[in-house]
């Protein structure tokens, strides 16, 4: 009873880490077109969008498909690191770098603010996920060993 109720548990964890990244693929597929419009050439923000679109689809996937640590790991980084950005580019102007273009956008709309909640909700989810399987795997013994 115990078991399947962890079971159970675990795989709600997944899904819940999964639709978060999912959420925030799907806004930033959505806008991206818009945010390449405004600079076409070189990397643009609009292909970054899309890179972080690409990257939030595959550490979704990772994490329903396998629920190890290192799904939820790559899960972690991926919605922190955008959830850092949306924060940091709202709050800080920071100028083009390289092939970087400057992303600096003052404002809260409904789909930035959408992703952001995705991506914080994915982070503490994918960290939650992350201590559980850490103790799922420590807990276990090891056969065949002396004990």
């Amino acid at each position: 009873m115990i078991a399947a109720r962890r079971h159970g548990t675990g795989m709600t964890l997944r899904i819940l880490t999964a639709i978060a990244l999912f959420i925030d693929a799907g806004v930033h597929l959505h806008l991206a077109p818009g945010y390449q419009a405004g600079n076409p050439a070189g990397i643009g923000q609009g292909n970054l969008f899309l890179f972080e679109a690409a990257a939030a689809v595959l550490a979704g996937l990772f994490v329903l498909l396998r629920g190890s640590r290192l799904a939820y790991a790559v899960a972690f980084v991926v919605a922190l690191s955008a959830f850092a950005a949306v924060v940091l580019y709202r709050y800080v102007d920071i100028p083009a770098f390289g092939p970087f273009p400057a992303m600096y956008e003052p404002v809260w709309f409904f789909e930035k603010t959408l992703s952001a909640v995705a991506e914080g909700a994915g982070a503490v989810l994918a960290a939650v996920g992350f201590a559980r399987a850490g103790r799922r795997t420590s807990g276990r013994r090891i056969t065949g060993s002396p004990g």
